[in-house]
C-alpha cells in the first residue's frame, strides 16, 4: 500500500535524513497553508468538549472510548460549511485541510486525552476509599498528566511516524477523511465516494446492531464447540459483528494481523483452558475479564520486553537524535544546520522542559495528596517515558493502545516496592496510563499530519492548547456524574475498568507473590518470548516476513480473541486485493476502511448519546 509520503520499501533503502528531506520536499505545504488558527483551536475545544462527555459516559458503561479524530473531522467540516452559508460576512472562507487537521488535533486532546484515567483509576480511587479527590487537585492532576504525555511523544515522532513510517491506522484514516472531505478532480471525488459508501456501511452496521429497527442485527456470531466443557465464546472465540476491527485490520499490515491471530489463537484456545485447569482463571466467572487475570501479565511482559529491547538496539538512531538537538542549538547562534526538519519539528529543548515541568507537578501532586515518597514519584516518570515506548509502537502497528497493560506493569512494580500502599500502587500507575494516552493520541494525530504535509510544532500546539478545554469539561462532569462511590459498581455506571484496576491493586497491596504462580510463570516467558523476537528479526532480516510480531503477539493476549480475528479478515482482504487488483487496493482499500471507520465510530456516539437521554 502506497501514500503521499515516502512508501515502507523506500524507506528501507535510505537513511533518515534523505526520508525527511523528502518529505520536506515533496510532501510539506504547512508554510503555504492556513493551520494553527484561532478558529481551528475554538472549534476543536467545543468539539473536544462534547465528546469527552460522551467518552466519559462511555467509558463509565463499558470500560472503552470511543475514537474522537475523524468524527471531530467530520462534523467540524460539516458545521464550518453551514455557517459560511449561513453567515457569509462572517466566515467568509472555508477551513483549509490543515485547519481542519489542526481542529481535530485539539478536539482529540479535549476529548480524550484528558479523560482517560476517570473511568479506570480516578473512579477506582473513588471505590477503595470512598471519597472523591478535591477538585482542585484533580483538576491539576489531569492537566500535569496530559501535559506529560504530549511532551514524551516528541522524541517518538521523527524516529515511529518520520523514519519507521508505522501505521497508525486512525492517522491514516482522518487524513484519508479530510482528503476527501476536500477533494477536487475526478480521482479525488471517485476517493471520496468509496468513503460515503464505506462511512455508510458503518452507519447501517451500527443501527441494525444496536438499535434493531427494522430489524436486528445480532451483536456476535458464536461458533459451535466446547472447550474444557464451556461454549467457545465464553473464550471469546467468536466473531463480533463490527466493522471497525476489520476496517482497522485493512489499514494496519498483514504480518501484524496474522502474528495477532495467532496469538490469540495460542492464548484463548491453549494457554486460558490450561491456566483455568491450574486455578489461574476462575471457572465461575469464565469470560474475557476472568481470563485477562492471568492473560494481561504474560501480553504486557511480551509488549515490554520487546518494546524496549527493540529501543535499546535503535542505540544510532539515540545518538542521532542527541546530535540532531545539538545542530539546533548551533543554528541558534549562527552555525549553518543543513536539515531543514528542525525548523518544523517540536525542539528537543520542548521536550526536555516540558517533561521536567509537568513531571515535576505529577511528582509534586503525588506527594502532597497521595502521599507518595518523591523517590517513587520520580521512578512512576521514568517507568512512564518507557511504557509510553511500548504503548505507542503498539498504537502506530496495531491502532489499539494497551493503557491497561502498561498501568498494570507500574502496579505491579509498586506492589514489590510499596506493599499494602494501595494509593500508591494505584496512582503511580495512573501516570503511566494517563501519559501513555496523550503520548499515543498525539502520535496518531502526527501521523495524519504528516500524510497531509502539515507543521508538525504547529500540530503540537494545537494538541496542547486541547488539554486545557479537556480539564475545563471533564473534571466537572466527572463530580456531576459520579456524585458518590455508592454510584459506581452500579447498573448505571457499572465502571467495569475501575473494577479491574481495583481488584489488580487490591491483589498487589500483597505483594509480587500476591500473583497466581501460573501469573507469575506466564509473565517470566513473556518476558522470554519478547526478546527472542526482536533478536530474531535483527540476525535474520530477510525472513522477518515470516517471524511473528511481537507487539501483534502481546496485545493479542490482552484484548479479546474476536478483535483479533477481526484485524486478520480485514488484513487478509487487503492482501489479497493487493495481490488481485493492485491498482483497486491502493485507490479503494484505505477510504473505504477510513470511511467504515468513521460512520460506525460517528454513529456509536450518537446512539451512546441518545441511549443516555433515554430516546432509544
Amino acid at each position: 500500500m502506497t501514500s503521499n509520503t515516502t512508501t515502507t520499501a523506500t524507506a528501507e533503502t535510505q537513511t533518515p535524513e534523505q526520508i525527511e528531506r523528502h518529505w520536506f520536499e515533496t510532501v510539506y505545504q504547512g508554510d503555504t497553508m492556513p493551520q494553527l488558527t484561532i478558529r481551528a483551536v475554538v472549534m476543536g475545544i467545543f468539539l473536544g468538549g462534547i465528546m469527552s462527555l460522551s467518552n466519559l459516559y462511555i467509558g463509565l458503561k463499558t470500560g472503552w472510548g470511543l475514537g474522537v479524530a475523524i468524527t471531530s473531522c467530520i462534523l467540524s467540516y460539516a458545521i464550518s460549511k453551514t455557517l459560511r452559508t449561513a453567515f457569509p460576512r462572517w466566515f467568509r472562507t472555508e477551513m483549509s485541510i490543515l485547519e481542519n487537521n489542526c481542529m481535530q488535533s485539539t478536539a482529540t486532546s479535549a476529548g480524550s486525552s484528558t479523560g482517560g484515567t476517570m473511568v479506570s483509576a480516578i473512579s477506582s480511587y473513588l471505590i477503595i476509599t470512598g471519597h472523591h479527590i478535591p477538585w482542585v487537585v484533580l483538576g491539576w492532576w489531569t492537566f500535569f498528566l496530559a501535559s506529560l504525555g504530549v511532551f514524551l511523544a516528541i522524541p517518538m515522532k521523527r524516529q515511529m511516524i518520520n523514519i519507521e513510517q508505522l501505521r497508525f491506522p486512525s492517522g491514516v484514516a482522518c487524513a484519508e477523511t479530510l482528503k476527501s472531505l476536500h477533494a477536487t478532480g475526478p480521482d479525488a471525488v471517485s476517493k471520496a465516494r468509496s468513503l460515503g459508501l464505506g462511512g455508510l456501511f458503518g452507519v447501517l452496521v451500527t443501527w441494525f446492531r444496536d438499535i434493531g429497527k427494522p430489524f436486528a442485527m445480532p451483536a456476535s456470531l458464536n461458533f459451535p464447540g466446547m472447550i474444557g466443557g464451556f461454549p467457545l465464546a465464553k473464550w471469546t472465540l467468536s466473531f463480533d459483528m463490527s466493522a471497525i476491527m476489520i476496517a482497522a485490520g485493512a489499514i494496519m499490515g498483514w504480518r501484524v494481523a496474522w502474528s495477532m491471530l495467532l496469538g490469540g489463537f495460542i492464548n484463548y484456545a491453549i494457554l486460558a483452558p490450561k491456566m483455568m485447569e491450574l486455578g489461574a482463571i476462575d471457572s465461575s466467572k469464565l469470560g474475557y475479564r476472568a481470563i485477562m487475570t492471568w492473560s494481561t501479565w504474560a501480553g504486557a511482559s511480551i509488549m515490554v520486553s520487546s518494546g524496549l529491547l527493540s529501543f535499546a538496539l535503535q542505540w544510532k538512531v539515540i545518538v542521532r537524535s542527541v546530535k540532531r538537538a545539538y545542530g539546533a542549538v548551533k543554528k541558534s547562534v549562527g552555525v549553518h544546520e543543513a536539515n531543514p526538519m528542525d525548523r518544523i519539528e517540536v525542539p528537543t529543548s520542548w521536550f526536555l522542559g516540558g517533561t521536567i515541568l509537568s513531571g515535576f507537578g505529577c511528582i509534586a501532586v503525588l506527594y502532597i495528596s497521595f502521599g507518595t515518597s518523591i523517590w517513587m514519584g520520580i521512578l512512576a516518570i521514568l517507568m512512564t517515558f518507557f511504557l509510553s515506548l511500548v504503548a505507542c509502537r503498539a498504537t502506530g502497528e496495531t491502532d489499539t493502545t494497551p493503557i491497561g497493560a502498561m498501568g498494570k506493569i507500574t502496579q505491579l512494580t509498586f506492589g514489590v516496592l510499596a506493599p499494602t500502599n494501595v494509593i500508591t500502587n494505584l496512582m503511580t500507575a495512573s501516570v503511566t496510563a494517563g501519559a501513555a494516552g496523550a503520548s499515543a493520541d498525539l502520535l496518531t494525530d502526527l501521523k495524519s499530519g504528516y500524510i497531509l504535509g502539515a507543521n508538525p510544532r504547529k500540530q503540537f500546539i494545537a494538541q496542547y492548547l486541547g488539554i486545557f478545554g479537556g480539564v475545563l469539561v471533564v473534571v466537572p462532569a466527572f463530580y456531576l456524574l459520579v456524585p458518590d462511590a455508592a454510584s459506581l459498581g452500579t447498573d448505571r455506571w457499572p465502571a467495569p475498568a475501575a473494577q479491574v484496576w481495583t481488584a489488580v491493586a487490591r491483589l498487589l497491596a500483597n505483594g509480587f507473590y500476591a500473583l497466581h504462580p501460573a501469573a507469575r510463570m506466564g509473565m517470566f516467558m513473556g518476558l522470554i518470548v519478547g526478546m527472542i523476537l526482536p533478536l530474531l528479526e535483527l540476525f535474520f532480516p530477510k525472513a522477518k516476513k515470516y517471524i511473528p510480531s511481537a507487539t501483534g503477539l502481546g496485545l493479542s493476549m490482552v484484548i479479546p480473541f474476536f478483535n483479533s480475528l477481526s484485524m486478520f479478515i480485514g488484513a487478509l482482504i487487503a492482501l489479497i486485493m493487493e495481490k488481485k487488483v493492485p491498482k483497486l487496493a491502493e485507490k479503494y482499500v484505505i477510504p473505504v476502511s477510513s470511511g467504515i471507520i468513521a460512520g460506525e465510530s460517528l454513529m456509536g456516539i450518537i446512539v451512546a448519546l441518545a441511549t443516555a437521554k433515554g430516546w432509544i
